[in-house]
């Protein structure tokens, strides 16, 4: 039997956000492709039980937990073991910047822009599965990795498609460039009963396994549009030349067609192992024991245009898109403050995109929407967005 291929010599790994679902997923591939990987820091948020199990079990050699109240317990879950521990915000950029060949940035949502930032500052090779960093703060973000010559290796499972249908061409020659949306639960459901949707039935996602917010704004397609953003920055391709198909199956990843008329697109199973070993691995190939696609047993693969009536939050994210400036970053906010509330029963899920497009004017009309020359200026307008979201939300009595 042949020996499964391995990434020589082993390569050093940095975990950001070791104990959600995609720190879940990288443990896997690390653990089935035995003597590829060697483990120098996992970071996570609040779950020091958690954290200490991954950092166990990947023999890291330093553990750092967003939350400082956490340090006492995560510090006892690694009694006697010879793993550094560290807690707050200082700490994870110190897990960011330790010797490594390739950081993995998954901590979820705005939290996690400084930290993956550390990782660029000082120079490490990042594998990008925080879309926040770059719909917050995209410009300087990779403006910043081009200056410390620094690899942005898109670990999104659309991106990562996109990436290896590229197979190294120049953005030059591409002529369109479509994301895939299974279409989420909400897909076959009318207007009225989106409307009456509850957050039970908006989390529950007919192909993927995610958190609380990715899920809910894949239901609305708002990820999809803030992928949109995302791959503006990862790919440097204009705006208009972004588009997105629904495609229930989630076969098909990610579409590119060049200007000579050929298109050429990413498919796998929807397991995001798939794009995690290609990122951990790359320019090499890492096993998984992810499911193999099989087209015959599929049978077909559908796709059509995305209802911008019944789904209004991809529009509005559409418009941010082409807007630029920091309208990204202003929409980013907004929804994750009405993602919050939805999720808390504050407001409806048409809500959602209609007071994030609400708040996206208001700043529009102030002047406020410039391109923030830095990641602290683009925290700063993150920042004043989510205090005037949820003045809106307590204006409306919620």
């Amino acid at each position: 039997m042949t020996a499964p291929a391995q990434v020589s010599p082993p390569r050093k790994l940095t975990i950001l956000g070791a104990t959600g679902s995609i720190g879940r997923s990288t443990e896997a591939v690390i653990l089935g492709a035995p003597g590829s990987f060697e483990t120098v820091a996992v970071a996570g948020g609040r779950d020091a039980k958690n954290l200490a199990r991954v950092a166990r079990t990947l023999k890291a050699t330093f553990a750092a937990v967003a939350d400082p109240s956490a340090y006492a317990e995560l510090k006892a879950e690694l009694a006697g073991t010879n793993i550094a521990v560290g807690a707050g915000p200082e700490s994870l950029k110190e897990a960011a910047a330790m010797d490594s060949d390739l950081v993995v940035g998954a901590i979820a949502g705005a939290a996690g822009v400084i930290p993956t930032f550390a990782a660029v500052e000082a120079g490490r090779n990042v594998a990008l599965a925080n879309k926040e960093c770059l719909v917050c703060a995209g410009e300087p973000f990779m403006r910043r990795a081009r200056e410390k010559d620094v690899r942005i290796l898109p670990m999104d499972s659309e991106h990562n498609a996109i990436f290896q249908a590229l197979g190294g061409e120049s953005a030059k020659t591409i002529e369109k460039m479509w994301l895939t949306a299974s279409g989420g639960p909400f897909r076959t459901w009318s207007a009225e009963q989106i409307a009456a949707a509850t957050p039970d039935q908006a989390l529950a996602h007919p192909n993927w396994a995610m958190g609380p917010k990715v899920t809910i704004d894949s239901a609305s397609l708002m990820n999809k549009g803030l992928e949109l953003i995302e791959a503006l920055h990862v790919f440097g391709i204009d705006a208009g030349k972004l588009d997105v198909l629904v495609h229930p199956q989630s076969i098909v990843h990610g579409l590119v067609s060049f200007t000579d008329g050929a298109v050429t697109a990413g498919m796998a199973m929807p397991d995001m192992k798939v794009p995690i070993a290609h990122c951990l691995g790359w320019p090499d190939r890492v096993p998984t024991q992810a499911r193999r696609l099989d087209l015959a047993e599929i049978g077909s693969l559908t796709f059509e245009k995305p209802d911008f009536n019944r789904f209004p939050a991809l529009r509005v994210a559409m418009q941010a898109l082409a807007a630029g400036g920091a309208m990204p970053t202003i929409l980013n906010a907004a929804n994750e403050i009405m993602v919050a509330a939805f999720l808390d029963k504050r407001i409806s899920f048409n809500d959602i995109a209609k007071h994030v497009e609400a708040i996206c004017e208001i700043f529009d009309k102030e002047g406020a929407a410039r391109t923030p020359p830095d990641i602290d200026a683009a925290l700063a307008v993150d920042h004043i967005v989510r205090e005037r979201s949820r003045a809106v939300l307590a204006g409306l009595g919620h």
